[in-house]
């Protein structure tokens, strides 16, 4: 034991077994991708001592060089594809090692409207500020910047870091973590120029880094008057006239192109907020944000009970549609199992993330995806039983005698909700 304190004491750089230890435990929550090595979290659990003790030796001696990142790709809503990398899971470890060092350094530095992949904020609080926000002010700048991740200047990028970080061995990995080849679909390795991977676990941090003073801290020096949200590259920005977010619209391009980033020409929209107190012609009153559309709605008034034409969100149709993306996937009504307590077992963990998300504004837009749901479950229940095989009345009736007798066995039924 004494033999290897004094081992440790000997490294060059201070990093322990104990921060190696903690970043896996970290990673093994959030992801089991393999990287480029094929070792999945499951193969690389089971010889962790090993891969772990590599990972230290070599980021506590200077030794350090990451492997290649596998490139993926994911689909999008636009039904266009979204490039990740992929870094090994020993990668990823090491990126967490010093994403937990550098990272409450720059808390203190970001901007309050900042709340993308950073601790003690989230995308609902995001989404409550821009409600707040699209009630006060007339207009919106729906901001879309064109390939970020994928455009990120290397050079500026180290620059902006350089201010926060004195230690030159931190900075000498993040270096080699931003110029690590892509590996492409087709086997080749691709050198890197610009850009931070997304799927590496300090592309965010290094993204809030780069937007931090691309952005915030422009926005906050030439239009303090301005209330904006920011959750990683998507960007609401409110104005209260058409010529301040026109003109801010302008000069916002030019200031993303200096450095090194492009305003998305189709994407990036002026919204007007109409309502009942706003009633000017403006062809474009909806934009997206976070998986919900925000956009004139029927509200009601919370005293009198009066109906009114407010602005305010709701799930998208891009969410929903997502959603029941997945629950075709699923194909429930072939599901082998003889009782729908293992498909509620089954369902149930993304029930819930859909209604812990997507429930916190007008959750009754679920409704409609749980009618979807509905009916699958419906169809499970003619194929498996042949009471109800030609008589689809009978097998809804039998499914809300399931309901009734069972509240609690599907997560949105505990919660009331109509279908």
């Amino acid at each position: 034991m004494k033999r290897m304190i004094l081992f440790e004491q000997t490294k060059s750089i201070p990093i322990t077994k104990e921060m190696v230890w903690e970043a896996y435990l970290e990673v093994k929550k959030k992801g089991k991708s393999a990287g480029i090595d094929d070792l999945s979290m499951e193969l690389y659990s089971k010889c962790k001592s090993r891969e772990l003790y590599k990972v230290w030796n070599r980021l506590s001696s200077g030794s350090y060089f990451p492997s290649a990142v596998k490139r993926v790709e994911i689909t999008k809503t636009d039904g266009g594809k979204r490039p990740l990398g992929i870094p090994t899971i020993s990668d990823r470890v090491a990126q967490t090692v010093i994403r937990r060092l550098i990272e409450p350094r720059f808390e203190a530095l970001f901007h309050e409207s900042s709340y993308g992949y950073r601790p003690n904020k989230s995308a609902h609080a995001a989404l409550e500020a821009a409600r707040t926000n699209c009630w006060r002010y007339n207009w919106v700048l729906d901001l879309d910047i064109k390939g970020f991740f994928d455009n990120i200047d290397h050079e500026k990028m180290l620059k902006a870091l350089e201010r926060h970080i004195p230690e030159r061995w931190i900075m000498m990995y993040i270096q080699r973590w931003l110029t690590v080849p892509v590996r492409e679909l087709d086997g080749r390795e691709v050198a890197r120029r610009k850009g931070t991977p997304q799927g590496g676990v300090i592309s965010p941090l290094l993204a809030n880094i780069y937007l931090h003073y691309t952005l915030d801290a422009w926005l906050e020096k030439h239009y303090p008057e301005m209330k904006f949200e920011r959750y990683a590259d998507d960007v609401v920005i409110h104005c209260q006239s058409e010529a301040e977010v026109r003109a801010l619209k302008d000069n916002l391009e030019t200031r993303l192109r200096s450095c090194g980033l492009e305003m998305h020409g189709e994407k990036t929209r002026i919204v007007y907020c109409r309502d009942s107190k706003r009633r000017g012609k403006y062809p474009v009153v909806k934009f997206d944000f976070l998986g919900f559309s925000f956009q004139p709605r029927t509200s009601k008034h919370r005293k009198t009970g009066e109906l009114f034409l407010g602005y305010d969100c709701a799930m998208s149709i891009q969410s929903r549609s997502r959603i029941l993306d997945t629950i075709r996937k699923m194909d429930i009504q072939r599901t082998s199992c003889n009782r729908i307590v293992y498909i509620a077992q089954q369902l149930n963990p993304y029930i819930r993330g859909w209604v812990h998300y997507y429930g916190r504004f007008r959750g009754y837009e679920l409704d409609k995806v749980f009618y979807v749901l509905r009916t699958r479950l419906m169809r499970w229940a003619k194929d498996r039983y042949k009471r109800y095989r030609n008589n689809i009345r009978k097998a809804y009736a039998w499914l809300d005698r399931v309901r009734k007798q069972y509240p609690n066995l599907f997560y949105h039924w505990q919660l009331g909700y109509a279908n």
